[in-house]
């Protein structure tokens, strides 16, 4: 697969999974401009990739980002959006509303102000692909995690309705749902558990490539599990 041309924006560039995805397209071809609240050139030394601190709380954010990659790139043919989180470990009786609207401002309502941003442009080039991380919780929610499981399940559900709004216009929209993944993060929250089933992000890494190549063209309004052992 290679990408070779094609210009992605990658926002959470630098995380446990962020770090994986971008040597992934840098290794893929791709020109990559790499998003977070914290970023800096120096973490990719490669000449393809460029970096843009900025947040995502607003639609502002989203279009001053989406702006600055173009400005860097000419143009978008891909958007990695990686940025999530998780909150919770209660019950839905006993999550208050800062868990809830922090649920849905990390894991909804920065896609859909992404998508918001960068659409314009990829239906005036005609084409372009979308990738969001979901979570397996949004198909499969368990205990304690009502917001998280919730938040991600709207995702699917954006992502999808995006697909079918768009398709027309040669843009695809897909949503990768991983299992716990084996992230430095993961590994300090849950030290008793056994890693070795977890989702490894390279693997990840290889799926989000293969969605944004020409291999993957007919491939739209997907929710693609990557469960590991833990299936």
């Amino acid at each position: 697969m290679t990408l070779e041309g094609k210009f992605v924006l990658i926002t959470g560039a630098n995380g446990g999974l962020g770090s994986h995805v971008t040597n992934a397209f840098l290794n893929a071809g791709a020109r990559v401009v790499g998003a977070s609240l914290s970023i800096d050139g120096s973490e990719f030394p490669h000449p393809r990739f460029s970096a843009v601190s900025s947040a995502i709380s607003g639609l502002a954010d989203a279009q001053a980002l989406v702006g600055a990659a173009i400005a860097q790139a000419g143009r978008i043919d891909g958007l990695v959006h990686l940025v999530g989180g998780f909150a919770g470990g209660k019950p839905v009786a006993e999550t208050d509303d800062t868990t809830f609207d922090r649920m849905l401002d990390m894991n909804l309502r920065s896609s859909f102000n992404l998508i918001r941003a960068v659409l314009p442009g990829m239906r005036v080039q005609g084409s372009g692909r979308i990738v969001a991380i979901g979570s397996k919780a949004a198909v499969e929610p368990a205990p304690m995690a009502g917001a998280y499981a919730a938040s991600k399940a709207a995702l699917v559900s954006l992502i999808r309705t995006v697909s079918r709004e768009e398709s027309a216009r040669g843009i695809t929209a897909n949503v990768v749902l991983p299992g716990t993944m084996d992230t430095p993060a993961n590994r300090a929250a849950m030290p008793d558990a056994d890693p070795s089933k977890w989702v490894q992000p390279a693997q990840v890494a290889a799926l989000l490539v293969h969605l944004l190549s020409g291999a993957a063209s007919q491939i739209n309004g997907a929710a693609i599990p990557i469960y590991g052992s833990e299936a």
